[in-house]
């Protein structure tokens, strides 16, 4: 993948395909340790040991539709070749923790790509979940939770066509100048 908002994506979709009910994205810049943190958190139905062991060989999947799983392989290779690494925390019934961090201003960093997009997305295609989006840099955050929209649009859709349009706009208003800042966009 050559833009890490495609490997949120894919693995927040990993999350829904578990049975997650809340997804939390964080995106975490520390750019005094120049790193970038991607973090997608979820309470989905877990991952036994055996799968925990072999999820990150890509000629291992859990799905019947094909023989390979490459996400998280990728997400893996392309936090390594960037200077960082990748770890999963799962327990089965409890959900699903996948880290990947990457050195800032590493050559190889991939571009972060369109995250707000990326989030405007899995909402709109799961409005009854909830997701959490998070970004952090150099101690100023900022957080969307769908929770919260549905309180403020007080029985609106979150997969209205308007709503989409709102979000997008919100979420790159309100995170543009924390990436801009460490050179991320």
């Amino acid at each position: 993948m050559q833009e890490l908002s495609m490997n949120l994506l894919d693995i927040a979709q990993n999350s829904v395909a578990a049975g997650s009910t809340l997804t939390e994205l964080t995106v975490r810049i520390d750019t005094a340790r120049r790193a970038l943190t991607l973090v997608i958190a979820d309470n989905g139905k877990g991952m036994s040991e055996e799968t925990l062991r072999r999820v990150t060989d890509p000629f291992y999947t859990t799905r019947t539709t094909r023989k390979v799983g490459l996400g998280i392989p990728l997400f893996r290779e392309a936090a390594e070749t960037a200077g960082g690494g990748l770890t999963i925390e799962s327990k089965v019934g409890v959900g699903t923790t996948v880290s990947a961090t990457f050195t800032l201003g590493n050559i190889d960093l991939p571009p972060l790509g369109d995250v707000a997009g990326t989030v405007v997305n899995l909402v709109q295609c799961n409005p009854e979940l909830d997701f959490v989006f998070r970004v952090e840099s150099d101690g100023e955050a900022f957080c969307m939770d769908t929770r919260e929209l549905r309180e403020m649009l007080d029985g609106v859709p979150l997969s209205t066509p308007q709503v989409a349009l709102f979000l997008r706009e919100y979420l790159a208003e309100h995170t543009e100048n924390l990436l801009k800042r460490s050179n991320l966009i």
